[in-house]
């Protein structure tokens, strides 16, 4: 079983109705899938490959080294107790947004990944318009919605990661089991080195990698405007003992004074069918964070619980 490959540059000719409908299907039954011929050039897609890699061996590398998670498999490993690691991850990570500090001693790699980060927005509008469209919403509601209404207030956040080589992958995640927080979750992950599963029918299924695709994903929020047409759905990142994992994730989030909730066409729709309306709260993104930054490894319905109470 793999997740659906998507073609998105048939959006625009004659096959737009099957691949809408492939969208659609690939969001309400998968949650996951990969688009290829996305409008992202492959010129610069290896640019960031190359760049990545580049601040990784310059810059991060010997840090990981002396990192917690490297500390802590070591005194487990001596220990011999058979346990495993649950509370961290195998993972080297930093976050790249508007306003803070980029890594500066890689050449090139400010340049590259500010072009990057700009294609990438553009296609996560372009991916919501489509969601908006295959929901019956008008064109622009998710994106107004996280922008907290006209403007450009929405968080456009782009994690770098690697997973370095692990001597004991049967100790200690890639990265733990979680849905996301946010809203379209755009991936650009490692050609060569798996590791990357999502939950479906209670089974984990490899996200088979695919050169120069970009894997998108839903989260929270998404769940909670589409009225749980669109689920986010648990994924993991597994260690492996060979090959550096590079995974290169842009999501385009709320604004923290966004509000979210259902869509009204949405919720209103579900009242009328015989089925019972999932029963999402109204709340501000920025009190979900507050919750999720406690909970990211716990199931996802005590946090609606949780931001429903506030």
């Amino acid at each position: 079983m793999a997740i659906p490959v998507i073609d998105f540059s048939k959006l625009y000719g004659e096959e737009r109705a099957k691949t809408l409908a492939q969208i659609a299907n690939a969001c309400e039954v998968w949650g996951f899938f990969q688009l290829v011929n996305h409008g992202i050039s492959e010129e610069l897609l290896e640019r960031v490959k190359k760049v990545a890699s580049e601040c990784y061996k310059l810059e991060r590398e010997e840090g990981f080294k002396n990192s917690a998670a490297v500390k802590k498999l070591n005194e487990l490993v001596e220990k011999k107790s058979g346990e495993k690691l649950e509370n961290l991850d195998w993972e080297d990570v930093f976050l790249l947004s508007d306003d803070n500090e980029w890594p500066s001693k890689t050449p090139g790699f400010k340049e590259t990944m500010a072009e990057y980060r700009s294609e990438l927005k553009k296609l996560a509008e372009n991916v919501m318009e489509v969601m908006d469209e295959n929901l019956g919403l008008p064109k622009g509601y998710i994106r107004k919605a996280f922008n907290g209404g006209e403007g450009d207030n929405a968080f456009f956040g782009t994690k770098v990661s690697h997973y370095p080589p692990c001597p004991h992958p049967e100790l200690v995640n890639g990265l733990r089991p979680h849905t996301d927080a946010g809203g379209v979750i755009l991936l650009f992950q490692d050609e060569k080195v798996g590791g990357l599963q999502i939950l479906k029918d209670e089974e984990w299924i490899d996200v088979q990698p695919l050169p120069n695709s970009i894997v998108i994903n839903t989260g929270d929020q998404i769940e909670v405007l589409s009225n749980g047409r669109y689920k986010s759905i648990w994924h993991r990142v597994n260690a492996t003992p060979d090959g550096n994992r590079r995974s290169i994730a842009s999501f385009y989030n709320p604004s923290l004074k966004a509000t979210i909730a259902p869509a009204p066409e949405l919720s209103e729709k579900a009242n009328q069918e015989v089925e019972q309306a999932a029963n999402y709260p109204k709340f501000v993104f920025g009190d979900y964070m507050s919750v999720y930054a406690k909970q990211k490894f716990l199931p996802k319905e005590p946090r609606f619980q949780a931001v429903n109470a506030m």
